[in-house]
């Protein structure tokens, strides 16, 4: 399949990616918050819980996997990835290895161009049909700064190498949301490194049309004493990208970021209000699909099938807000105990 087939599978009107490429840190931390045992069987068992929601496949079109996951099989024994592309979701994997503080570049570098190709070349063997890259940077770092730079330089070689093995990249140069900002600095510094991070691909002769851009809103940070309204992220959001991204990039997805499940739904649904865009837009979330699912599950096999039903609410009112469909009345009793 052609990077093109694949960029176009995975922006599908209708339909968005299930970002559940948690590190094993990440995902022990957020059993530990939740009293569950961060075994290796529990992670099983609950990313087992997603994949197999009965009808998930209306919704995604593709799933980023980690590591573990790729390499793992459900219950009945079928890989994870021939398992999901069976349902018609494209499986996907993060490639970079995390971050760590540089002081030649003086701030968060992503590290993983070591071994890379060795990597791809295996994932792609599993079954991987597209891979994703993130870098962060907080809000207020200063244009031009050596790390935002590196950053960029590192996902548009990521970029080059996963398209020279056939699968679609997907860059994240995510802004984050802590701290106390404004939308309006929210904006600024996501207009500044999406921009690092486009040159950084046009300079590698990039096709931007076979590269998908996951970036975050313009939101205020999660310590802000007023928050933006829904509308005011979607107008800097939009404006933030229609100034740095070309219109020729295969999509557009959306993080959550650290939003709520109900924010982070409707800040989309005012983004896709602002409809047509240059390029195509869906949602790539995390946490606002998963954390109520997590809540309900708690690591017992007994509510299963409760914490599949709120998976597939909280992923019909992404695809609601996708369509510019979303209101919050939608969430009335969605997730009543």
């Amino acid at each position: 399949m052609k990077a093109h087939d694949t960029v176009r599978h995975l922006m599908r009107q209708g339909k968005g990616i299930l970002a559940a490429d948690e590190s094993t840190k990440t995902i022990t931390e957020r059993f530990e918050a939740r009293g569950i045992s961060p075994t290796e069987a529990m992670r099983r068992a609950y990313r087992e819980l997603l994949m197999t929601t009965p009808g998930m496949e209306e919704y995604l079109s593709g799933v980023i996997l980690y590591d573990e996951t790729i390499r793992d099989t459900i219950a009945h024994g079928t890989p994870y990835p021939e398992y999901l592309f069976s349902r018609g979701v494209f499986p996907g994997i993060k490639v970079d290895l995390g971050m760590a503080h540089d002081p030649q570049f003086g701030g968060l570098v992503t590290l993983g161009l070591d071994g890379l190709r060795k990597r791809l070349v295996e994932y792609k063997a599993l079954g991987a049909r597209f891979t994703k890259w993130r870098a962060v940077a907080a809000v207020g770092t200063q244009p031009g700064a050596p790390h935002v730079r590196e950053n960029a330089s590192r996902l548009a070689v990521y970029a080059e190498e996963a398209l020279a093995e056939g699968m679609v990249p997907i860059v994240e140069p995510e802004v984050l949301m802590e701290g106390a900002h404004s939308a309006e600095d929210a904006e600024r510094t996501i207009t500044e490194t999406v921009a690092t991070v486009i040159d950084a691909l046009h300079a590698r002769d990039i096709d931007l049309s076979h590269v998908i851009l996951k970036t975050a809103m313009a939101v205020s940070g999660s310590n802000a004493s007023v928050r933006a309204t829904a509308s005011e992220v979607a107008d800097r959001t939009v404006r933030a990208l229609t100034s740095a991204v070309p219109e020729e990039m295969g999509g557009i997805v959306f993080l959550s970021g650290g939003q709520s499940p109900e924010e982070a739904t409707a800040n989309l649904n005012a983004i896709a209000r602002l409809e047509p865009l240059p390029w195509d837009i869906t949602f790539s979330f995390a946490r606002a699909l998963q954390e109520p699912v997590l809540d309900r599950w708690a690591g017992n096999p007994e509510n299963v099938d409760e914490a599949q039903s709120i998976f597939l609410e909280r992923l019909s009112l992404a695809r609601a807000a996708d369509a510019a469909g979303y209101s919050a009345s939608q969430e009335e009793g969605s997730l009543a105990p």
